[in-house]
């Protein structure tokens, strides 16, 4: 059982010096700042829907943010409350078909031990835990265990808690897409954060193309590209340790991916996954399982499932990239 969360969900903020809404004659493109990370919009249609996309991601957030004190989920973490609706069911269904896929790679209850490693919505001094600290953690770690039913969610332990996290931007994406598409705009890129979903064509009226970034951590998101697919309407996620990890201060450097069943961040030698699948919550959760995984076991899950397609990069021995792709050239 083995996870990556990113520390990206805080109170939305729209911020104006990064808000921007372009508008042709058919098409609007709109940009902003969201969840201490950037989203970018473009749908064609006849309305400008920027409010309807600030609720749709607000309401994401007040549901499933355990960086906002005020959501549903913290109050279920603090075990003020088990009530939840419908965005937690569908994350929480989300996860546990990824989890039971992964064997456990992926699950949401690792919460503590991402806080414990730093990576996660509780702050900690950079420090390397101890087995002590790691073992007592463990023992509430389990999505497998919990259940909704009822409109109320059980955990497995009174301290087990929920981060979402990567489901969320994947999940807030799909959220969007479906209200662009009740409102008759059917061909939209919505990215945030860098996960994906994709509908109809562009604004040339062809295929939407996507840049997968290289996995190198000295070069900023969009800098420099690995590869371009064309991936279809659906979603797409990326997932990577060369971004986000910690120094413990002694000069041993850890990814945000951690093995549940160590308690401690994953070695292995994938830089980076990218996932296509029919929505962006699916394939967010499935790169994060990718990312935990052996890359044989990981290559193994992914081609059983229909319409999902990946990209896997590895570091070989002699510093090479190898690329595994599934996608058509």
């Amino acid at each position: 059982m083995k996870m990556k969360f990113y520390r990206f969900l805080a109170p939305i903020v729209l911020l104006l010096g990064l808000f921007s809404c372009h508008r042709s004659e058919r098409w609007v493109e709109i940009n902003g700042a969201v969840w201490n990370t950037i989203y970018s919009i473009k749908y064609e249609g006849a309305e400008n829907l920027v409010d309807s996309i600030y609720m749709v991601l607000r309401e994401v957030e007040m549901s499933l943010s355990p960086f906002n004190s005020q959501s549903k989920i913290s109050a279920v973490n603090r075990g003020e409350s088990a009530e939840v609706d419908s965005n937690i069911i569908a994350a929480f269904r989300v996860s546990q078909y990824v989890n039971r896929l992964s064997g456990g790679a992926f699950d949401p209850t690792l919460s503590p031990l991402i806080n414990l490693w730093g990576f996660g919505y509780e702050s900690y001094d950079c420090y390397e835990p101890t087995s002590e600290m790691i073992d007592c953690v463990k023992r509430t770690v389990g999505i497998d265990s919990c259940y909704i039913t009822n409109g109320k969610l059980y955990k497995k332990h009174h301290d087990t808690t929920f981060n979402f996290s990567a489901v969320t931007k994947g999940f807030g994406c799909d959220k969007v897409a479906e209200m662009l598409r009740r409102n008759g705009a059917d061909n939209y890129l919505i990215e945030i954060g860098g996960e994906i979903a994709l509908g109809g064509v562009n604004d040339r009226g062809k295929p939407w193309r996507v840049m997968i970034d290289a996995p190198d951590e000295g070069m900023m998101p969009g800098q420099q590209g690995l590869v371009t697919i064309e991936p279809g309407s659906g979603g797409v996620a990326t997932s990577g340790n060369y971004r986000n990890y910690r120094d413990l201060g002694n000069g041993h450097k850890v990814g945000h991916t951690i093995n549940a069943i160590t308690g401690r961040p994953v070695e292995t030698n994938t830089l980076s996954v990218t996932i296509k699948a029919d929505d962006c919550a699916t394939a967010d959760a499935l790169a994060t399982a990718c990312m935990a995984m052996h890359p044989d076991s990981a290559i193994s899950m992914v081609s059983k499932l229909e319409g999902v397609q990946v990209l896997l990069v590895t570091l070989q021995p002699d510093s090479t990239l190898s690329i595994y792709s599934t996608f058509s050239r």
